[in-house]
């Protein structure tokens, strides 16, 4: 299957496809990697990162990701340089190959500061501008699941989110209709439900992101309602 090679971007969440997503940018390793994705594709990947593994000391991504396309991309404050990103998700993919960053994270790096941020900025310079700051992989695309979730499945797993919600002795004497209210403030009250359904859905029941990376890793519908239920019973 054929690769190509795009930046990664690890985070504490888990993008799906057709989300999207607001991003603030001020570290300069991922200010150079908008500035690159603004001349080329406009592309970016996003995956969950690591708690333990890491790459030159930097936070290493799971192996599932997803396409992130910048649909908007402004300047939030012009002092300090930040950047305000709106991304959209769109097709799954696997990393094949991890590409180290050309910066190697020390222990007194602070991106919060501008001491911080000028002291990362000269070490760029040293070392050679045309060099990432950021991590890159060479990823392969993953099919997407193209089965129809029926109305009946939906509502499976619409139950199982409202026995969920009940089990908290706080929530116990919520009725379905309450419920229901609580659906349509999240948009998920349907009755043509889709796989972003489901996502959304799973995503509102989740406690952590790490609850949400097997949703993402589902490759077809059986495997998908399997680990919802799974999510959504816990």
């Amino acid at each position: 299957m054929p690769t190509k090679t795009i930046p990664i971007f690890p985070l504490d969440l888990v993008l799906f496809p057709n989300q999207e997503l607001p991003l603030r940018i001020f570290e300069p390793r991922y200010k150079q990697m908008v500035d690159d994705c603004m001349l080329g594709d406009q592309e970016f990947g996003i995956c969950l990162g690591h708690d333990s593994a890491t790459l030159s000391n930097w936070q290493a991504p799971y192996d599932i990701g997803t396409i992130a396309k910048i649909v908007e991309c402004k300047d939030v404050d012009s002092t300090s340089g930040h950047l305000f990103l709106n991304v959209r998700g769109h097709r799954k993919f696997r990393i094949t190959r991890l590409i180290p960053p050309a910066l190697q994270k020390t222990d007194d790096y602070d991106p919060f500061t501008l001491e911080g941020v000028k002291k990362v900025e000269e070490t760029h310079y040293q070392n050679g501008v045309e060099k990432k700051l950021y991590i890159q992989a060479e990823v392969e695309m993953l099919s997407e699941i193209d089965q129809p979730i029926s109305l009946a499945e939906w509502e499976n797993l619409v139950d199982l989110w409202k026995n969920k919600i009940k089990q908290n002795t706080e929530n116990a004497n919520l009725t379905s209709h309450q419920l229901d209210h609580v659906l349509e403030q999240y948009y998920l009250k349907t009755e043509t439900p889709t796989l972003e359904y489901v996502h959304s859905l799973c995503a509102l029941a989740s406690q952590s992101p790490l609850d949400l990376q097997p949703i993402l890793e589902s490759t077809n519908l059986e495997q998908l309602l399997q680990r919802s239920s799974k999510l959504l019973e816990s």
